[in-house]
Order: structure tokens, then sequence, then C-alpha cells
């Protein structure tokens, strides 16, 4: 009898030590969370550079999914994602303002220039990019767009409009969109000798540039601001909001804001930090 009750307290004291365990290796596995993201903070390198060091600070994964801005901002309209970390200013206050987001931080911000070949045929070299694209307009050269609804595409629209052309896939025989994302799009202008708008990080970091160089850059308009934003679990209460907020929180921080300020190529800063900021 004091065998089997000794076998009963053991069964019992193992059946809780195995929950235990495996309830300690839910938790570990349920540490990481989504983060919607752009091709520029991917494709520049950013990510491999950021993301080891907050997964340092706090012992949490980020899985990234890099997409154009608009399609990132949608991810986390279903979500899809606990966090975003965007480049359209505009669009993300009007997800927070939708309700799908807690709140919108700005992070850092770089620019934006405008490649094209060398030889500069639309002679549009210099620092006003609305004068540019209505140079190239005119004179019918070649230019790839992203096309896809990013961050990039959504400035490049802006410029085109405020340069008197609404609709430049309308009325620019030599406009090409390629709906991909900032890396591929540098590929086919770098191919076809095309102009493209690009955002710097993704231009300092490409290695496949042919004859393109940096032809209008400068412009106040030019202006590429980032912001970080914590999905609203009251939309979708299973995200991880205390795992997502740890992110917001450290990329905002001294430590993380340093972080970025450190990440270069070939001695150059590829984003600037400017939490606080508007």
């Amino acid at each position: 009898m004091v065998n089997e009750n000794r076998r009963a307290v053991w069964r019992v004291m193992g059946a809780a030590l195995t929950g235990l365990a495996l309830s300690g290796a839910s938790w570990a596995q349920d540490r990481n969370i989504v983060m919607a993201s752009t091709t520029s903070t991917e494709q520049s390198g950013l990510f491999a550079h950021l993301l080891p060091a907050f997964k340092k600070a706090s012992g949490i994964d980020v899985k990234v999914v890099a997409l154009g801005t608009g399609q990132a901002l949608d991810m986390g309209r279903r979500g899809d994602a606990d966090v975003l970390f965007v480049h359209d200013q505009a669009a993300e206050e009007k997800f927070v303002a939708d309700g799908y987001g807690l709140k919108r931080q700005p992070v850092m911000y770089n620019d934006f220039v405008l490649v094209g070949p060398k030889a500069d045929p639309a002679a549009v070299k210099g620092t006003d990019i609305v004068a540019a694209l209505g140079k190239l307009a005119k004179g019918g050269s070649a230019f790839v767009s992203r096309g896809d609804k990013s961050g990039t595409h959504a400035a490049e629209l802006r410029y085109w409009k405020a340069a008197g052309i609404e609709s430049p896939k309308a009325g620019y025989a030599a406009y090409q969109e390629c709906g991909c994302g900032m890396g591929p799009a540098l590929n086919i202008a770098a191919s076809s000798n095309a102009y493209a708008l690009a955002d710097r990080g993704t231009w300092l970091s490409f290695k496949n540039r042919g004859d393109l160089a940096i032809l209008v850059e400068g412009d106040q308009r030019l202006f590429n601001q980032y912001g970080v934003i914590v999905a609203n679990p009251a939309k979708h209460p299973h995200t991880k909001t205390a795992l997502a907020q740890a992110f917001a929180d450290w990329v905002v921080s001294a430590e993380g804001q340093a972080t970025i300020a450190s990440y270069q190529i070939g001695g150059q800063q590829l984003f600037f930090p400017n939490a606080g900021t508007k």
C-alpha cells in the first residue's frame, strides 16, 4: 500500500512537472511577434542590424513580413501583424484614427532620391524633384515605378501630382509599373537604363547599379519619415500587444535609437533616429 501510494504521488508530481515544462516551452515559443514592414527597411539591411540587438535586450523574436506600406497596413487591418514599421505618415495616421492601431510614434527618417542613367538624357539633375518629373514626362524617358501602394509609391504619386500629372500611368508612354519591391524595381531600372525613385537606404545597399547614379537629391519634399504602430487589441484580441509594445518602446528608446544611428554602409549612415518628433 505504501509503495502504491508513493507511486501515485510520483505520478502526480511527474504530471505536474510535465505540465510546467510544457507551459514553459509554450511561454518561450510565444515570445515572438509578427512585424509588417516595408521592403526598404528589410532590403537596406537595417533589420539584420537592428533586430538582433532587440532580441538581446528583450528575448523577443521578431518575424518580419516585408511589403509595401499599403500592404503592411492591410495586414494590420486584418489582424495578421502585431506591430507595423512603415513610412507613409498620412496613411499611418488614418490607420490609427480608424481604430486599428494604438498610437503612431516617429522612429527615424532618411530621404528619397531620383536615380537614372549617368548621361541623364532627360537633363533632370539637380535638387527639384517636381521639375525633374515634369522634364521626364515631357521628354518621354523611361521611368520604373514600384506601383505597389508602398510608401515610396505614395510619395512618387504626390510628386507627379505636384508636377501637374495626375496619372502618369495614363499619359506617360514610357512609364512602367512593376508592382514590386524597391530592390526589384531598381534591378529593372538598371537593366533598362531607366529613371526611378528610391529610398536612399535601399540605394546605398543596392549592388547592381549598372549605369545608374543619383541625379536628384536634397529637395525638402524628399524627406522620408518612418513610424511604428502597435496593433489595437480591441480590433484583434489575439495580437500580442505587450510584446509588440516592448518593441515599440525599445525602438524609440535611447538604446534603439543609437542602434539605428550606428547602421552604416561604406561609412554612410542610412537612417537617422528622430523619436519624439511629430
